[in-house]
């Protein structure tokens, strides 16, 4: 795990990408041993998503759930977000060199885990309404829509930094690993019997 203050300098740096300034990429760690530092960035997130897995348990489990039910299913949620978090890079892998972007993958993937450690990190007002006001269905509906939105531009504009390849590789490598994301997500929740959230 890196220190407190490597985990700053990454996530500033993946912040950098996010705003468009492919300078961020010298805040990271491009190395081999960086590349796989850089996956130490779901534990940086797990706080968020414990957040958000709480209220879903909660309500999968309903009030009379023992812990220990509760406990399996928050491991089965945890599977999910950890398989879709990986799924994507695990596919950009596969697909780096027949694209001709081999050498783009160390920094893709890196600036990708990092990004993805912040943009959890973006959501925590929403994990937070799911906590402490669970009632307030639509209000928090939106401003996750909202903070959705805001991140997936966000993590275009990393990838776009991170690949420097141009608009259009980056956005089919986004808008491929979107979809990789996605049919994890749905095929995961459908095998371990976790509702949508």
């Amino acid at each position: 795990m890196p220190s407190g203050e490597e985990i700053q300098r990454y996530l500033s740096g993946a912040w950098r990408l996010m705003t468009g300034r492919q300078d961020g990429l010298a805040l990271l760690d491009l190395s081999a041993d960086g590349f796989w530092t850089s996956f130490s960035a779901i534990a940086v997130a797990l706080p968020v998503l414990l957040a958000t897995w709480v209220p879903v348990a909660n309500e999968a489990c309903g009030p009379d759930a023992t812990l220990a039910i509760r406990l399996a299913f928050l491991g089965r949620l945890a599977a999910v977000d950890v398989a879709t978090w990986i799924a994507p890079l695990a596919a950009f892998v596969l697909v780096a060199r027949p694209l001709g972007i081999a050498d783009r993958l160390v920094p893709y993937v890196v600036a990708s885990n990092w990004g993805g450690a912040l943009a959890a990190w973006l959501m925590l007002p929403v994990a937070l309404a799911g906590l402490f006001w669970p009632d307030a269905g639509d209000m928090r509906g939106l401003v996750a829509l909202i903070m959705l939105v805001v991140a997936l531009v966000l993590f275009w504009r990393l990838t776009n930094a991170a690949l420097d390849k141009g608009p259009a590789m980056a956005t089919g490598v986004f808008v491929g690993s979107r979809a990789v994301e996605l049919a994890s997500l749905l095929m995961l929740q459908s095998l371990l019997g976790v509702p949508p959230s």
